[in-house]
Formats: structure tokens, C-alpha cells, sequence
């Protein structure tokens, strides 16, 4: 087997790592942090992936009605995002458990499926015939709301207790 260094013509390829290397190793290890803008660039990318999941469903189910696919889009895509929410945003599948995840997050769920459910009421009333890209536009916007209330509940609220010194 042939030296790396005969291989490359520019030995200073040898001693440095690309800059976009860098960058990209930068970020993910950013990403990866612990400290509350990392979590919370986590928590946006989870809320946008499973966004994606709950306007499919929506899409899919809008023969049954508005609030059907909704209530349906909202069950499916919570339950995915609590679960996302555990284990990545802020690493703590190791200590909370799946059921207690769910328990924590219902009544912020249960908050925005409200308040998301109103706003397609209202939207229904004014405009009968609304896309189905305005309703899920209304939803995304109503939800990106509620998910700040649901980050600070999760990130400050339901956040393990240091023990109190005795």
C-alpha cells in the first residue's frame, strides 16, 4: 500500500482539514451542546419535521373535514414530537420516560390543539372553501406560538430539580 503523503500532490492538504470541514464540525458540535440555544435550534428543527408529518396527514384526511384531519394531523405528529422532543432536543431519554414525555407535554398539546381548532372555526366561518394551504398556513402559525410556550415549559418547567444541599 502506497504512503498517503505519495498519493497527494499538495502536502499541506496533509496538515490541514478543509475550512468547510471545519465549519460543519463547528456546527454540529454547537448543535449538539447542551446550552439552551442548541435545544432550541433542536426543538425548531423537530417542530419543523413534524410539521411536515402533520400537514401530509391534514392533506390526506381533509375528505373527513377540517377538524377531523386536524385533530388527527395534531395526535399523530405530538405524539412524534414528544418522543423526538426526549431523545434529541434535550437528551433526556435516559431519564424521563415515554408515557411521563407525553404527560408533561399534554397540556401545552392540549393548549394549541384549542387554540388551533378556534382559529380553523374561525377561518371555516369567514372562508367556507379556504385552501387547504391556508388552513395548514393558519396551524403553523398558531402552533409556532404555542411551541415557544411549549419550549420554555419543557426547557424550564419539567427540567429535573438539582438536590438542595441538606
Amino acid at each position: 500500500m502506497a504512503d498517503r503523503g505519495a498519493l497527494v500532490t499538495c502536502p499541506s492538504l496533509l496538515t490541514r482539514r478543509p475550512v468547510v470541514g471545519d465549519a460543519v464540525g463547528s456546527l454540529v458540535t454547537r448543535f449538539r451542546g447542551e446550552d439552551t440555544l442548541a435545544q432550541f435550534a433542536r426543538f425548531v428543527l423537530v417542530g419543523g419535521s413534524t410539521t411536515l408529518v402533520y400537514a401530509a396527514l391534514f392533506a390526506a384526511l381533509e375528505w373527513l373535514g377540517y377538524l377531523p384531519a386536524h385533530v388527527a394531523g395534531t395526535a399523530v405528529s405530538t405524539v412524534l414530537a414528544n418522543e423526538m422532543h426526549r431523545r434529541l432536543t434535550f437528551h433526556a431519554g435516559e431519564r424521563v420516560h415515554w408515557l411521563t414525555a407525553q404527560a408533561e407535554a399534554s397540556g401545552v398539546t392540549v393548549i394549541g390543539l384549542l387554540l388551533t381548532s378556534a382559529a380553523l372555526g374561525v377561518l371555516n366561518s369567514l372562508v367556507p372553501d379556504a385552501s387547504v394551504v391556508t388552513q395548514v398556513t393558519l396551524v403553523v402559525t398558531v402552533t409556532g406560538l404555542v411551541g415557544l410556550l411549549r419550549f420554555v415549559a419543557l426547557r424550564w418547567l419539567f427540567r429535573p430539580r438539582a438536590a438542595s444541599p441538606a
